[in-house]
């Protein structure tokens, strides 16, 4: 799906409705649309995440999620698989929610990362996250200890 297309359409429209008005007006929606530009593509994704998640939930065997490739958002069903991250006290049930911001440099480098691993841009972060938080609960914090002895 090209969320490009459905942010282009909004801004028209909105220019359309602009030039109802005068010249400052229509300067006014131009100038709106462009600072709308990247909110309008992301607001799109947002959309599409939730209702795969909505959908998710009435599959009785299976999922539907959102992949990105190369900046296109893309509704993928995945059959027999429980929305579910192995964890200290068994499975849980992926069902919080979160904004995440950050950078379109790694952005792009965690997408590259997921597509190599053959998983959502969702699954990688959250495997991601439980390995970072269950590495600082075992107290390593990512130090080793070296032990032995040196010559001089």
């Amino acid at each position: 799906m090209q969320v490009e297309s459905y942010a282009q359409a909004i801004r028209d429209d909105l220019s359309r409705i602009a030039a109802v008005g005068d010249e400052t007006t229509a300067r006014v929606g131009e100038l709106l649309a462009a600072a709308l530009d990247a909110s309008l593509g992301r607001r799109l994704q947002e959309a599409l995440t939730e209702a795969a998640f909505e959908l998710s939930q009435q599959l009785p065997d299976g999922r539907v999620e959102v992949r990105v490739s190369g900046g296109d958002p893309e509704l993928v069903y995945v059959a027999g698989e429980s929305p579910s991250v192995a964890s200290d006290a068994g499975e849980e049930v992926l069902s919080a929610r979160i904004t995440l911001r950050i950078s379109e440099t790694l952005k792009s480098r965690v997408e590259e990362a997921a597509a190599a691993g053959g998983l959502s841009l969702n699954s990688w972060i959250v495997r991601a996250l439980g390995r970072s938080v269950e590495t600082r609960s075992t107290g390593t914090h990512g130090r080793q200890r070296l032990t032995g002895h040196g010559q001089g």
